[in-house]
């Protein structure tokens, strides 16, 4: 359990909450058919890896080159991390709220309040307008995963970990594939309320965890600069 890949695809996997995520994705594949759901899908998984392989792998660099430690990149990840998931924790989460707009629209549809011209948009002629913004950035990922990918690269010693680290993220990639996929199964068949209480409990583990990162991050930075 403490294997640095395994924990890379744990926070990984926990920062993505792929129930959150699934409930963000359904506005968005709603338009699309199966075949073209399932292409999104293999092209954000593909978008995913080769962004945390970039992290892992040319990150650090860059970093540097920018002059930003990766302790001031932790925090910042542990910030924008709880930015993002204490809405989730109070239950304001947007794609609940999205969902519910979606099956009032159905609904007076249905009761014939509403043409159906405007509950159902026509899709965008290329599906893969919606690839990489939003699905890919910033639904998938953002700069807090690539946080993630640049702290576990730093703490890699050797060639063997980085490439153990390298598989983690193709694990992950091929986890928001699939959640992308599912998506496009579910669509109405969610419940609101499931959803809500399921964005709830993720809101607080994503929040536990940017605690965590803001505590190693500060801690790191003012180690630091007390042995500079």
């Amino acid at each position: 359990m403490t294997h640095p890949a395994l924990i890379l695809f744990l926070a990984l996997f926990g920062l993505y909450s792929p129930i959150a995520a699934l409930a963000s994705y359904l506005p968005i594949v709603r338009p699309f058919s199966h075949k073209q759901v399932n292409g999104l899908a293999l092209g954000l998984a593909l978008n995913t890896a080769v962004f945390i392989l970039a992290a892992l792998w040319v990150g650090e660099p860059l970093l540097k080159l920018l002059g930003i430690s990766t302790a001031a990149l932790t925090a910042t990840g542990g910030i924008a991390l709880a930015y993002a998931s204490i809405p989730l924790m109070r239950g304001k989460a947007g794609a609940v709220e999205e969902v519910e707009k979606l099956r009032q629209q159905d609904s007076r549809q249905q009761e014939g309040r509403q043409p159906v011209a405007a509950a159902a948009p026509d899709p965008p002629a290329e599906p893969k307008s919606v690839l990489f913004t939003p699905l890919s950035f910033p639904l998938t990922f953002g700069g807090t995963t690539f946080a993630f990918g640049v702290a576990a690269s730093a703490a890699a010693t050797t060639i063997r970990d980085k490439l153990a680290l390298s598989l983690a993220a193709v694990c992950f990639a091929a986890v928001t594939g699939l959640t992308l996929y599912l998506s496009g199964h579910v669509e109405r068949r969610i419940s609101l309320r499931g959803a809500m209480l399921l964005d709830r409990v993720a809101g607080i583990l994503l929040t536990a965890i940017a605690v965590i990162l803001l505590a190693n991050g500060f801690t790191d930075l003012v180690t630091a600069r007390i042995n500079q």
